[in-house]
């Protein structure tokens, strides 16, 4: 059976990653996270003081680019790859709403993007693999033989990302989630570089009213369409 490359796009908390790794699962294919890489450069920028609220030393971030090393390392358990920051594991400290709230910032920038983008293009070169962020399916793998654009409704996400961040932080408060999720969707739609678009052959996912399982099951069998 051939393999194919599978690119997810769309907005910020429509559940990309959680259907990508589950794709990737069912059909033995790689999954790759792109957001978590554009997250562990945030990382890296607030560890380093480069990023703060009022506060942005892209000259300097830029200038560090070379002594940042990313890769993924496959975890049994979990069932997917967690993303390093020169070595270490970092697939959890990313998640935080403090990283989410510069992350847009970040991905603005066109030198970051362009390390980025090579890495994730000699990830995937061998096809059988599975990728989401906001440009995989227009810049990183435009060839891509299925292209996903999902979407939702900006309070359904910020609800759904409200209640993943509450679980672990009682002080989250879903008004400062909302305005993170429509903060990053004007960054995101609006950059110069890389703009959140959806590639003109992309199958278009509104997710608002599907539950984890229908929308799994919907794409699932697009996929299998094409390796046909």
């Amino acid at each position: 059976m051939k393999k194919i490359t599978i690119a997810i796009d769309g907005f910020s908390s429509t559940g990309k990653s959680t259907l990508a790794k589950s794709l990737a699962k069912s059909l033995s294919y790689v999954y790759i996270d792109t957001g978590a890489m554009y997250r562990a450069v945030t990382l890296h920028a607030m560890r380093k003081g480069l990023i703060k609220k009022d506060y942005f030393n892209k000259e300097e971030l830029i200038e560090s680019l070379p002594s940042i090393d990313l890769h993924f390392e496959y975890n049994p358990e979990k069932g997917f790859a967690e993303v390093f920051l020169n070595q270490e594991n970092v697939e959890g400290v990313i998640r935080s709403l403090e990283v989410s709230q510069f992350v847009s910032q970040i991905a603005e920038i066109p030198e970051v993007r362009r390390k980025l983008v090579d890495q994730q293009q000699n990830l995937g070169k061998s096809k059988g693999v599975v990728m989401d962020g906001r440009d995989i399916g227009t810049v990183v793998f435009p060839d891509a033989e299925l292209k996903i654009f999902m979407t939702a409704s900006p309070e359904i996400r910020a609800q759904r990302r409200y209640d993943e961040l509450s679980a672990k932080d009682p002080n989250v408060t879903y008004e400062a989630v909302f305005n993170n999720v429509v903060e990053r969707d004007k960054i995101d739609t609006t950059r110069a570089d890389s703009p959140l678009v959806m590639a003109s052959d992309a199958i278009e996912v509104d997710n608002s009213n599907l539950t984890i399982e229908e929308q799994f099951d919907l794409i699932l069998e697009l996929a299998r369409a094409r390796v046909k």
